[in-house]
């Protein structure tokens, strides 16, 4: 077998595949795993499973807030809540993923990928069993709280995966795998919407409020599912364990993961990243080098936040208010508003994230819903057929402009403004915001939409309006860019 040694001149794409099939890699150093990954995996590797697998924590945190939305009118008449209480329950899951993401993202630097995301799939499984079965509503704010703890730990760890198993340009590069979690989420918003179409197809009219129960219940299901293949596919992030000085692990994960036969030169000494797992860390997002990036992802996150939850927690209501009909048509309605605009949306996103690139999708996409809400707010409560179609429309260009801009792109700009020893703290800080911000969105819609009625669209304008702002003063393109290589320079901070 031959032996094949990179300097540190960039690794071409094709000669890596090809390298990579019949030929060990020798690996000095993390700079080295890292060339490696970015030029991309082998034919017939694990890594798009991997990949397949890491979305799955996405898919959960989509549907688990989805299948409340659906079932907050009979929650609310079941146990006798008031308006504030119906926030203080639907909150309640994003409440959790605040401080889920604050230590989820440190922990994802410091203990690794592959043991924080197994540990947040048991939270998922035990608050849906025991969502389903709440005696009353302190039971289900407290199940949704634990469920959103594990969604705070779940997406540090799921954007380092989707980044860290990607190649660096080219289809299916690092945005594109990240920007993939978007049409998950709406992948698990659609699954939601037909599994209570199911349900409300077979179930007695006297066992219809059972509905709720069930849905949420089922969210344990793909939990257990992940959690029965981990062993078989998943594996620790390469570019992690060589940061941590472990280049014979790293080694034997771009075998196992990436098809890529390496081998660790004799001699090398264990050298460790520039910069080591730490909450001083949070400082550095601010830094000369990543403050402007971090002040984008944050304000492109948390807008695009408040106002997607308070359109996506809104809908069955919003559509109920237009067609003045029956839950069947509710449930139809939506699905097809996520099918056709939202899920389509994110997967033009994924598709222009190497050629378009994620700045110019952002823009497009939140000028967009822009224009959607003021032309939601000017209609108002439509009275004739033509302006409830219009209307309807209105909501899918806001949802279609979502996938493709901000819902794609925000984790774009979260997952890859930083290197690999501070992605974790830098999604967990980002979604810690963005969380903050579906808080106060889930929180105060039904409060608005009771005192404002379809004037709430005003304000929810009022979210792409800011990000467009942002993104008018700081353009910064991730796509396309060696990320992970600024962990290999001298730091600014330093």
């Amino acid at each position: 077998m031959s032996t094949v040694a990179y300097p540190s001149s960039a690794i071409d794409s094709s000669a890596a595949h090809t390298a990579g099939a019949s030929a060990s890699h020798i690996i000095r150093s993390a700079q080295d795993v890292s060339r490696l990954v970015n030029a991309g995996a082998a034919k017939g590797s694990n890594a798009r499973v991997v990949i397949a697998i890491a979305l799955g924590g996405v898919f959960l945190d989509a549907y688990d807030l989805t299948s409340l939305a659906y079932g907050v009118k009979d929650i609310a008449r079941q146990f006798a809540l008031s308006p504030v209480q119906v926030g203080f329950v639907s909150s309640a899951i994003t409440f959790g993923a605040i401080l889920g993401a604050l230590f989820g993202g440190y922990l994802t630097d410091r203990i690794g990928r592959y043991r924080v995301f197994m540990a947040d799939m048991l939270f998922f499984v035990v608050a849906a069993i025991a969502a389903g079965l709440a005696p009353n509503a302190w039971v289900l704010g407290g199940a949704r709280f634990l469920m959103g703890f594990g969604v705070g730990l779940d997406l540090p760890v799921a954007m380092a995966f989707l980044a860290e198993f990607s190649r660096v340009a080219g289809k299916g590069n690092k945005a594109a795998s990240v920007a993939a979690w978007c049409p998950a989420w709406y992948a698990a918003t659609s699954t939601c919407y037909l599994l209570i179409l199911g349900l409300y197809a077979i179930l007695p009219d006297a066992h219809l409020g059972w509905l709720w129960r069930l849905t949420l219940a089922f969210g344990a299901v793909p939990a257990i599912v992940i959690i029965l293949v981990r062993s078989r596919y998943i594996s620790e992030s390469p570019v992690w364990a060589a940061n941590q000085g472990d280049l014979e692990e790293a080694a034997r994960i771009l075998k196992r993961s990436y098809g890529i036969d390496a081998v660790v030169e004799r001699g090398t000494a264990p050298v460790k990243a520039p910069r080591a797992a730490s909450w001083r860390n949070y400082g550095v997002l601010f830094n000369a080098t990543y403050r402007r990036r971090t002040i984008l992802a944050a304000v492109i996150g948390s807008a695009s936040s408040f106002g997607y939850n308070a359109i996506i927690f809104g809908l069955p209501v919003i559509i109920t208010s237009f067609f003045h009909q029956g839950p069947l048509t509710t449930i139809i309605a939506a699905l097809a508003l996520n099918l056709g605009f939202a899920f389509v949306g994110g997967l033009i996103g994924v598709k222009t994230a190497p050629t378009v690139g994620a700045w110019k999708m952002t823009v497009l996409g939140l000028s967009l819903q822009f224009v959607s809400l003021i032309g939601l707010a000017l209609i108002g409560k439509p009275g004739s057929g033509v302006l409830v179609v219009l209307a309807i429309l209105l909501l899918g260009g806001y949802l279609f402009g979502q996938g493709l801009g901000p819902g794609s792109h925000s984790m774009t700009y979260a997952s890859l403004s930083y290197p690999t020893s501070l992605r974790g703290i830098g999604v967990g800080f980002n979604q810690t915001l963005v969380r903050s911000a579906s808080t106060i969105s889930l929180f105060l819609f039904p409060v608005l939409a009771a005192a404002l009625g379809t004037k709430v669209f005003w304000v929810i304008a009022i979210a792409p309006l800011t990000s467009l702002l942002f993104l008018s003063l700081i353009h910064w393109e991730p796509s396309n860019y060696d990320i992970d290589g600024e962990d290999y320079l001298v730091s600014a901070d330093k």
